[in-house]
C-alpha cells in the first residue's frame, strides 16, 4: 500500500479533528455539531512567575484546555513536558472527552501542560511549580468545572500540592479537585495501576477474539514509564512473554523473553542498558518487533506513514495517547492488525479518576478489590459495544469508539438545547 508521507500531518489537534470527521461521516450527523466538536470550548493560556533555588525569577507558560462539557464536569491530566504545545493540550483535551465517553463517565474532557522539563528542577522547584500553576488557573478548575489529574512527568505528589493549594485559596478542603492523589489525602486504591490494568483487559480481550493463547504471547512495550512498566509486568503475570521493552534512551530485547522485574529494578537504580549490551535495541526497531501484541506506553506520532508498513505486530494496544496517525491507521487496517485505540485502550485511567472523584465527594472509600471489580466490568462492557459497533459498520475499532462517544456528546448538547 502506497502512502503520501508528505500529506501526513503529525499536528495532533489536526489529527484529532480528522479524526472527529471520520467518525461522524458515520452518524450523518449536521454540520455544525461536528463543527462544534473539532474545537474546544475554552482555552487558558497562562504565565506565572517562580522563585528558583539560586534567588533568580523564571517565568513559565501553561496551558488548560476544556473541550466540551455537555455530560459534566470537563476531566483529564496535567503534563509537564519541555515539548508541551497549545495543539498539543487541545487535541488531548478532545481524545479526553472521547474516552470518557467510550466508556460511559459523566464527564467531558480536559486537559493542562506546562512547558518545562522536571527532570531538571530541584523538589523545592518542581513544588513552586506545581503551586504556581494551580494559583494561574484555580478559576478555571473546580470539583463540579473542570477536574485535572496525572499525566506525563506528574505524580501523585503533585497532585497533592496542586490539591493543597486550591484548598487553601477556596478556604475549604477540596479533595474532589483533583484526583490520582497520595492515598492519605483522598486518592483512590489501584488507581496507580488503572491505566495499564485497563489496557491489560481490552489486551486479554483481543487475544480471546483473535483466538490467539494468551500463555506465551509475545509483547513488545515502548516507554517504560507508569503505564508501560505496569502493563509489562501485568502482561507477563498473565502469561505473556515479554520480548522488548523501551525507555526514551532505548531499549532491550531478547526473544526469549525479558525479566522484567530485573529491568524495573535496573530502572530504579541506574539504566535498563545495564541489562546487558547484548540486548540493546531502538525504540524504531522496537516498534516493527514480530511479535503478537505491541503496547506503545509513550508519546503521540511514533506510528506513522514511513512505518507503519513494517507493523509486525497483531494487536497494537495504545497505552499511550495519540501514537497512531491516521494515515498509519488506515495501512494497519489494510493489514489486518488489530489496533486498540487511546481512547478505550488506556480509558482505565480515567475511569478510575472518576471513581476516585465519587469516593471523594461522598467521602466513603472502597477496598481495591472493589476498585479493581468495577474497573474490569466497565472495560470489557466498553470493549464488547466498540467491537460490536465496529463489526455492524465494517470499520476499525477506532472511528467505533469515536462514534459512540460522539453520539453521547450530541445527545447531550440537544438535552441542553444547544444545537
Amino acid at each position: 500500500m502506497t502512502v503520501s508521507v508528505v500529506q501526513e500531518t503529525l499536528n495532533p489537534y489536526k489529527i484529532a479533528q480528522q479524526q472527529i470527521d471520520t467518525a461522524a461521516a458515520h452518524l450523518n450527523l449536521p454540520l455544525h455539531v461536528t463543527e462544534i466538536l473539532k474545537q474546544p470550548r475554552r482555552v487558558l493560556s497562562v504565565n506565572f512567575s517562580v522563585r528558583m533555588d539560586d534567588g533568580s525569577i523564571r517565568v513559565f507558560e501553561g496551558y488548560r484546555a476544556q473541550h466540551n462539557d455537555a455530560i459534566g464536569p470537563t476531566k483529564g491530566g496535567i503534563r509537564f513536558h519541555p515539548d508541551v504545545t497549545l495543539d498539543e493540550v487541545k487535541a488531548l483535551s478532545m481524545w479526553m472527552s472521547f474516552k470518557c465517553g467510550v466508556v460511559g463517565l459523566p464527564y467531558g474532557g480536559g486537559k493542562g501542560g506546562v512547558v518545562c522539563d522536571p527532570h531538571l528542577l530541584s523538589k523545592g522547584e518542581l513544588e513552586r511549580v506545581s503551586r504556581g500553576f494551580m494559583e494561574a488557573i484555580a478559576d478555571f478548575v473546580g470539583p463540579d468545572k473542570d477536574i485535572p489529574a496525572p499525566d506525563v512527568y506528574t505524580t501523585p505528589q503533585i497532585m497533592g500540592w496542586m490539591m493543597d493549594t486550591y484548598s487553601k485559596l477556596k478556604g475549604v478542603n477540596s479533595p474532589g479537585v483533583i484526583t490520582g492523589k497520595p492515598l492519605i489525602i483522598g486518592g483512590s486504591k489501584g488507581r496507580n495501576e488503572a491505566t495499564a490494568q485497563g489496557c491489560v483487559y481490552t489486551i486479554l480481550a483481543a487475544l480471546k477474539d483473535k483466538n490467539l493463547p494468551v500463555q506465551n504471547a509475545t509483547a513488545a512495550v515502548q516507554g517504560f514509564g507508569n503505564a508501560g512498566r505496569i502493563a509489562a509486568r501485568l502482561l507477563s503475570e498473565a502469561g505473556c512473554k515479554i520480548v522488548a521493552v523501551s525507555d526514551s534512551k532505548g531499549g532491550l530485547y531478547d526473544p526469549n523473553g525479558l525479566d522484567i522485574e530485573k529491568v524495573s529494578m535496573l530502572k530504579d537504580t541506574s539504566s535498563i542498558s545495564e541489562y546487558g549490551e547484548k540486548y540493546a535495541i531502538s525504540n524504531e526497531a522496537l516498534l516493527e518487533l514480530d511479535v503478537d501484541i505491541l503496547v506503545p506506553a509513550a508519546l503521540e506520532n511514533v506510528i506513522t506513514a514511513v512505518n507503519a508498513d513494517n507493523i509486525k505486530a497483531k494487536i497494537v494496544a495504545e497505552a499511550a495517547n495519540g501514537p497512531t496517525t491516521p494515515e498509519a491507521d488506515r495501512v494497519l487496517a489494510s493489514k489486518g492488525i488489530v489496533v486498540i485505540p487511546d481512547v478505550l485502550a488506556n480509558a482505565g485511567g480515567v475511569t478510575v479518576s472518576y471513581f476516585e472523584w465519587v469516593q471523594n465527594l461522598a467521602n466513603y472509600y472502597w477496598s481495591e478489590a472493589e476498585v479493581l471489580e468495577k474497573l474490569e466490568t466497565n472495560m470489557i462492557l466498553s470493549y464488547v459495544a466498540v467491537r460490536d459497533l465496529a463489526e455492524e459498520h465494517h470499520t476499525d475499532l477506532r472511528t467505533a469508539a469515536y462514534m459512540i462517544s460522539i453520539k453521547r456528546i450530541a445527545a447531550a448538547m440537544e438535552a441542553r438545547g444547544w444545537i
